[in-house]
């Protein structure tokens, strides 16, 4: 967990005052300099959050943090009978997870009324991550210090660290926007995930502007159904989250969002790939494929009053390209000026890297491998649809599925996947506490009833498939390998395993003689540059 370098000082007995329903032990004299849920992650002078869980109350390890320099617990009634003998001063609140933003809020100064960076949330099924990244990109070529968090990086003006959740603990996240803002950032992006919602993780914050991508089948290991999965997401668009938001109108879920919004809304579509295109044609903003190349995917993005641009985002699809278009009117509706975004963006390309994200790992010879993060049914699809446009030769599928997560959608994971391949190749991915073979077997059956004549093979590990797909494809040819993107792990019976496909997939290319791209950045898009900005014409005036 990050904290700020200088971290505030506050009087627990001022805490206790503002939030307790009760306080057993002596507040008066005690001061505390941050807030955790984890005992593993506590620094003296803290105060730790204890919470139940599933299996046990976070309660019962008070004793440990008061070892590692607690001063006080805050915790339920329950909690506070299990932490009695811990010799600290417990602070009882009616529910403490729900609680955790306002506390960390009030403790690290990054609630509502405080001076914070510009904040920008995305959330939806697919497309948050790249969002988020464009996002980060576009300001950096503005010349705004940034600040990320993504389910693949957080980033601190430069500073790149690994993410464990997609969205952190609310005490994480305040103690990351305090120390964002003690480093000088200016404009932080932010992927908000359902879960993130429902469990509390961005509460006590207020979000300049909240987008939603689009809702298809995925998480209904955490949700009964679509309807609660959309509904989960809904809270993001009310006046206690967000000052206003920007809606894609290519998922028909984005019409209710519009219609459902509590706060000032900008629609934005790309009727390409919009499910409902007479809906999309109607939106404020619209982004109009003209170019797609293995290279980057070249889009016009048109808006009220003539405004128009023309630019290009360093991957393929045309989702990516409605992903752009998102960031942009995203940060119109922040207040920066469509003339700063016009002298960094029109006829230049989009400086971001998405890491994981349709990333190209072959080089300029050989068949063209893709990593993905695409974990869900519309992710292949669309994604595939990408591959097909950009390939003169045959694709190649090369996918798993996740153990202990939903396992409603593999069937059409695997029918997606071997209708938009023209030979499919099924590994295996984070089998968690699942047995792989049967993961394998639910995916291959999914695809087989969709084409029974396809070309579908299975290997395990990874570390063989990888090999025997790149032996199946020649020049021209492209394999899309679904799944891995940026993570650097595989989870197989709760131990992470040291893992990168990217590099996998490098190795294999040059075990069969084929060249690789730069590891650390996309290939750039044929005569294009980016203009310098002009400060003075980054925000428009209130």
């Amino acid at each position: 967990m990050l904290r700020p370098e200088h971290p505030p000082v506050r009087s627990l007995d001022e805490l206790a005052r503002r939030f307790a329903t009760r306080v057993d032990g002596d507040t008066s004299s005690v001061t505390l300099t941050g807030i955790t849920l984890a005992t593993a992650d506590l620094r003296p002078g803290e105060a730790f959050v204890a919470i139940r869980g599933v299996n046990s109350h976070g309660a019962s390890y008070a004793a440990t943090a008061a070892e590692k320099g607690a001063v006080a617990v805050i915790t339920d009634d329950e909690g506070s009978r299990l932490a009695a003998d811990a010799g600290l001063p417990i602070v009882v609140v009616d529910d403490p997870r729900a609680m955790l933003g306002a506390l960390s809020a009030w403790i690290y100064g990054t609630g509502p009324d405080d001076d914070l960076p510009v904040l920008f949330a995305t959330t939806g099924t697919n497309g948050k991550t790249s969002v988020s990244h464009l996002l980060e990109g576009i300001l950096g070529q503005l010349g705004v210090v940034t600040g990320l968090s993504s389910t693949a990086e957080r980033h601190i003006a430069g500073q790149v660290i690994v993410s464990r959740l997609t969205t952190p603990e609310a005490s994480e996240f305040h103690a990351l926007l305090a120390l964002m803002r003690e480093r000088g950032v200016e404009a932080v992006a932010v992927e908000v995930s359902a879960q993130a919602l429902s469990r509390h993780r961005v509460d006590g914050m207020v979000f300049d502007v909240a987008a939603f991508t689009n809702l298809s089948h995925d998480h209904l290991d955490d949700y009964a159904d679509m309807r609660e999965y959309f509904e989960a997401k809904l809270p993001l668009f009310r006046a206690d989250r967000a000052r206003r938001a920007v809606v894609s109108l290519d998922s028909v879920s984005g019409l209710e969002v519009r219609d459902r919004a509590e706060i000032p809304v900008v629609t934005i579509a790309t009727p390409d790939i919009a499910e409902d295109p007479d809906a999309a044609a109607d939106a404020d903003w619209i982004v109009e494929i003209v170019d797609e190349r293995q290279d980057g995917t070249r889009f016009r993005l048109r808006g009220p009053e003539g405004r128009a641009l023309t630019t290009v985002v360093p991957v393929i699809g045309r989702h990516m390209a409605a992903n752009a278009g998102l960031a942009i009117v995203m940060m119109l509706e922040a207040g920066y000026t469509w003339d700063a975004l016009v002298s960094a963006l029109d006829g230049a390309r989009v400086d971001a890297y998405l890491p994981g994200r349709t990333q190209r790992v072959s080089g300029e010879r050989g068949p063209a491998v893709y990593v993905d993060f695409g974990h869900s049914p519309d992710a292949f699809e669309k994604t595939l649809a990408a591959v097909r446009r950009v390939t003169p030769g045959r694709v190649l599928m090369l996918f798993g599925a996740d153990g202990d997560r939903d396992a409603t959608k593999r069937h059409d994971m695997g029918r997606t996947a071997v209708e938009g391949s023209d030979i499919l190749v099924v590994t295996d991915h984070h089998p968690r506490h699942e047995n792989p073979d049967t993961i394998r077997a639910t995916l291959v059956e999914g695809a087989r009833r969709a084409r029974p004549d396809a070309e579908i093979l299975e290997f395990s590990p990874p570390e063989r498939a990888i090999v025997e797909a790149i032996a199946l494809v020649g020049e021209g040819d492209a394999i899309l390998w679904a799944g891995p993107g940026h993570q650097d792990y595989r989870d197989i019976r709760g131990n992470r395993t040291p893992y990168s496909a990217r590099e996998l997939a490098r190795r294999a290319l040059r075990a069969a003689g084929w060249p690789v791209s730069d590891p650390h950045w996309p290939v750039p898009y044929p005569d294009d540059s980016t203009p310098s900005s002009d400060p003075e014409r980054l925000f428009d005036s209130p």
